[in-house]
């Protein structure tokens, strides 16, 4: 099966259609891999079909030209493939009529992927790789890339989860009324799942995949559409954009890591910023509450602080005893713990740390956080110890960086900044 890089264009191609290629590819493979996948019920003939329509518009494109409506012009190729393709074989006359005479219905189609995508018998890393290959269009080279695999292993995982929906008889459609909390709940935590590995990767030379972070959000903005009366996706949704309102901010020209703290707030997007706080009042007015809403609000607390003096511990404390009601989890608890630093004092969070230490041994923040109020407190010895432990649990090089510098500057104590 084809599987150029639609990001990674041959050098002849101009930036136009380079550039609409990637959109196109982005916002409309999805949709047609939707419609074959409903007609044909066959995951890798249907992805096939599409690699092989974006192999046409490669090829006659920079002759032709950009057609007036590139979406439809590849749905049009890939259901003249399958027909063709089905026309061999007598067996799929009901299909081929199918495709002869189509239904639109791609909203309907790209909400049963995501949901075959994302269904429950699936890990949940193997959810967010077949989001990324039959939702977003990334090539395995990307994918392998995103999780720091080799092609080999994405290849075999995909084709082990494709022959898994086959052999289950996982269902390509949307769940019924009954089951939606259970299996939305699946979508979004394997669009979280991937937004975080993208906004700060877990290993590599990469401290940051942008591009990875952006689709998880557009597809968080494609479940908000799909799905209008469901607050979640909204609060998922504005979480991300938070997130994604102070990315040019993160990090310095040599890659750093810069704490919120140290941020420039006037290169923080505040356009970005309104319109997630309009997302999660619309999510508020639908009357149930729900985590990603709170996280969401969480962030705002920060995003809407002028400066980093005028944070409201306060209000983000009782956000997290909230949370804690709805969602616990230690590393929540954690987090908590920061803030209650600033209401409570060190020594009363520093306490709170250490009834984690079982839950939390293998998580490098834990002892970075630990190391930074045992350091407030004056136990240097110990600080250096936790800090040294979350330097060795961390594959993030920015992170790494931070560490390392906060070793070398054991002087003064250093304030306890969020990330």
């Amino acid at each position: 099966m084809s599987d150029m890089p639609i990001t990674q264009l041959p050098p002849a191609f101009n930036g136009e259609i380079q550039d609409t290629l990637s959109v196109v590819f982005r916002e409309e493979a999805g949709k047609v891999l939707g419609t074959l996948l409903r007609i044909l019920g066959n995951f890798e003939v249907a992805e096939e079909i599409v690699q092989d329509a974006l192999l046409v518009a490669l090829e006659r494109w920079p002759i032709e030209g950009i057609p007036t409506q590139p979406g439809a012009w590849l749905l049009t190729v890939a259901r003249r493939r399958a027909i063709d393709q089905l026309r061999r074989d007598a067996r799929y006359r009901e299909k081929l009529a199918a495709l002869e005479h189509p239904v639109v219905q791609e909203p309907d189609d790209r909400l049963r992927l995501l949901f075959t995508c994302c269904h429950p018998a699936l890990s949940h890393e193997t959810q967010v790789i077949l989001m990324l290959r039959a939702v977003c269009g990334f090539t395995t080279a990307e994918i392998a890339h995103a999780f720091l695999s080799s092609e080999v292993a994405v290849a075999r995982r995909l084709v082990r989860a494709k022959q898994k929906i086959v052999q289950a008889g996982i269902p390509y459609h949307t769940p019924r009324d009954e089951d939606l909390d259970e299996r939305l709940s699946e979508v979004l935590a394997a669009l979280y799942l991937m937004f975080n590995e993208g906004y700060l990767t877990s290993r590599g030379n990469d401290s940051a995949r942008r591009d990875l972070a952006e689709d998880a959000a557009w597809l968080a903005a494609l479940l908000t559409r799909l799905y209008p009366r469901e607050p979640e996706p909204l609060g998922l949704l504005a979480l991300m954009r938070l997130h994604l309102a102070r990315a040019d901010a993160r990090f310095d020209t040599r890659g750093k890591l810069i704490l919120l703290a140290d941020q420039d707030r006037s290169r923080w997007d505040r356009g970005m910023i309104d319109e997630a706080g309009a997302m999660i009042a619309q999510a508020a007015a639908l009357g149930r509450l729900g985590p990603y809403q709170i996280q969401a609000a969480l962030v705002a607390c920060h995003a809407e602080a002028l400066s980093w003096e005028a944070t409201d511990w306060r209000q983000i404390l009782l956000l997290y005893d909230l949370l804690m009601q709805m969602a616990p989890s230690p590393v929540i608890r954690l987090n908590r713990a920061v803030a209650l630093r600033y209401v409570a004092g060190t020594e009363v969070a520093l306490a709170e740390v250490e009834t984690l230490t079982s839950e939390l041994e293998g998580y490098h923040l834990f002892h970075a956080i630990r190391g930074s109020f045992l350091l407030e407190l004056g136990q240097r010895e110990q600080s250096q110890a936790a800090e040294l432990r979350a330097l060795a649990l961390t594959g993030n090089r920015a992170e790494q960086f931070l560490l390392h510098q906060r070793l070398q500057q054991r002087d003064g104590i250093e304030e306890l900044q969020s990330l």
